[in-house]
């Protein structure tokens, strides 16, 4: 006769699923200064946004053969370096220039939600599943990123042996991946700051662009889910706002597919950051595998490489 089996909840790991759009369509990321120069600032954005928007929708409608796209839109506002006004001032004059130059914005986020949020420490979650490719050559003498919080995309310059060292001694760094020529990046992840670590901009942007494409998880749960819209107006205090909030009820998902984000074209160096990084990031095999699975059998196939799944299209600034 056999007995009772028991078996740890841990020995039956689920990766819960989530709905998916087939573009997430950011339509800005504005630091504080931008809101501070006042309304006209946010209308020439969505002014110079909407000329690209159509452009996007219809990329998104040719790989799906002609059929209608599912199609959500997101907005980032700055809340982690810095503080400016208040949701309940800021938040209004933003949906009013966005369907002043009509745009609607289904999604609303704060970018302090891409560091943490609802408790969870994404970026340090992120951070830990960086894995590093060591370029040809080298012998583990540097220490790893989750020590130096740096990131790099091949072999930095050597350091010299002696502070006279000769030039001929002197050796360029070295792309990993390199096409003739190197083009070679080293981003900074972090600096501290008050006795913790305060993430960097190009650090922050991967986390958000992972988030989009439905492929963070939380003990299998999924992360950054979109909140319910305040009832009572928005609030006069940023912590008391969702990380995500989700503004029109019948918006499609949150997540997508694909991302593809339209912004100024000073934000070129942290779009070859995001790329670096997520070409580093042991992304969650189960949320990979859903993604992979749903975007087939639908018939809307999405590469291989995750950092190919993100895409940026760029204004000029006057």
């Amino acid at each position: 006769m056999t007995g009772p089996v028991f078996r740890e909840t841990a020995a039956d790991p689920r990766t819960q699923s989530v709905p998916l759009s087939h573009l997430s369509l950011e339509l800005g990321h504005l630091y504080m200064e931008d809101f501070e120069a006042g309304p006209g600032r946010l209308r020439e954005h969505f002014a110079e946004v909407r000329v690209w928007v159509d452009a996007a929708k219809a990329s998104a409608a040719r790989r799906l053969g002609g059929r209608r796209p599912r199609i959500s839109t997101c907005f980032l506002i700055d809340d982690y370096f810095s503080r400016f006004s208040t949701p309940a001032e800021l938040i209004p004059l933003v949906l009013a220039e966005a369907d002043r130059a009509g745009l609607t914005i289904d999604y609303l986020a704060r970018e302090s939600g891409c560091a943490v949020a609802d408790q969870v420490e994404l970026a340090e979650s992120v951070m830990h599943r960086l894995v590093e490719s060591p370029p040809p050559g080298t012998y583990g003498s540097r220490p790893p990123v989750g020590d130096t919080g740096w990131l790099a995309n091949g072999r930095r310059t050597p350091a010299s042996r002696t502070a006279m060292a000769d030039v001929a001694e002197w050796q360029p760094p070295h792309e990993t991946a390199a096409r003739i020529h190197s083009v070679f990046m080293d981003v900074e992840l972090w600096s501290e700051k008050d006795g913790g670590r305060l993430w960097s901009c190009p650090f922050l942007a991967p986390v958000w662009q992972l988030a989009r494409l439905g492929l963070l998880r939380h003990c299998g749960e999924p992360v950054l889910v979109p909140g319910a819209r305040p009832t009572g107006g928005f609030p006069h205090d940023w912590d008391e706002l969702p990380p995500l909030l989700q503004l029109a009820d019948s918006a499609p998902p949150f997540f997508a597919y694909r991302t593809c984000t339209l912004a100024a074209n000073r934000f070129l160096a942290v779009k070859d950051a995001v790329r670096l990084l997520l070409d580093q990031v042991d992304v969650d095999a189960g949320a990979l595998a859903q993604v992979d699975e749903c975007s087939a059998r639908e018939g809307a196939p999405v590469p291989e490489a995750v950092a190919q799944r993100v895409a940026y299209v760029f204004y000029e600034e006057p």
